[in-house]
């Protein structure tokens, strides 16, 4: 069980200074991925908006640390550093992975705290009930394979002999995460939930993403971009467009 006794954010990433922000906004990587990649969007965002995003253990400045392999142990750990923003305008983006563990911790912080975001967009992921794509063998041939299969932008790094062992174990770990998961079903969120898909993602269809509209109480609504698994690259300009008047709308 992690326990953050420091008093330090441990988990969240922030980019660049926002004075007195009226929103923050978090952002959870995709299995294999890191807090790093969402750092382009600050240009993007209405500049009164906090970027921050979740770092995960084993990878950039946390790569000395032990992977965590169990989501529950992630939510609980990343709701504690978010309960102390909740009456600062909390918006949780999550994509893939990132889409599920945004949700159980959207979960726990109305659980513990009586209240939750005033927005969860969850991207690139199957909602409750619609079962989960078969995942790779931890060996590393099927762990690549999976990658490529998902169009990922880095999937041409895994030929890299320098780059390969510092990408896999990180990939690998996530997958487990994903593996060992095994949500209670019925559970739903207060927070209204924006919910965003690739119209060609070959892991998700658009009626498994509109699912998620069963896990909330309170509004839900469908955006399909152009693009794959990975549209947030394919399609950064109009994903942020659409995303920064959702912030707005949510004050």
């Amino acid at each position: 069980m992690f326990v953050n006794t420091s008093g330090t954010a441990v988990w969240l990433r922030r980019f660049g200074a926002v004075a007195g922000p009226r929103q923050h906004l978090v952002c959870f990587p995709h299995a294999g991925g890191s807090a790093g990649g969402f750092g382009g969007w600050r240009r993007r965002l209405p500049a009164d908006v906090e970027l921050l995003a979740v770092r995960y253990p084993g990878r950039e400045d946390r790569i000395t640390e032990p992977f965590v392999e169990d989501m529950d142990e992630m939510a609980a750990a990343i709701c504690a550093e978010l309960a102390p923003l909740l009456d600062r305008g909390l918006v949780l983006f999550g994509h893939s992975m990132g889409a599920a563990l945004a949700f159980e911790v959207a979960l726990l912080l109305e659980e513990r705290h009586g209240r939750g975001p005033v927005l969860v967009v969850v991207s690139g992921r199957g909602g409750p009930g619609t079962g989960e794509r078969e995942l790779p063998a931890d060996d590393d041939e099927s762990v690549v394979a999976f990658a490529r299969s998902l169009g990922s932008a880095n999937a041409a790094a895994y030929d890299n002999e320098d780059l390969r062992p510092l990408l896999l174990p990180a990939l690998r770990a996530d997958l487990r995460v994903i593996r060992n998961h095994v949500p209670r079903p019925g559970r739903t969120v207060r927070s209204p939930l924006a919910i965003y898909v690739g119209d060609s993602d070959p892991d998700v269809t658009v009626p498994e993403a509109h699912a998620w509209s069963r896990a909330s109480t309170g509004e839900s609504s469908l955006k399909v971009f152009p693009g794959g698994h990975f549209y947030l690259a394919e399609s950064e300009a109009v994903v942020l467009e659409d995303l920064s008047a959702r912030l707005r709308a949510a004050r």
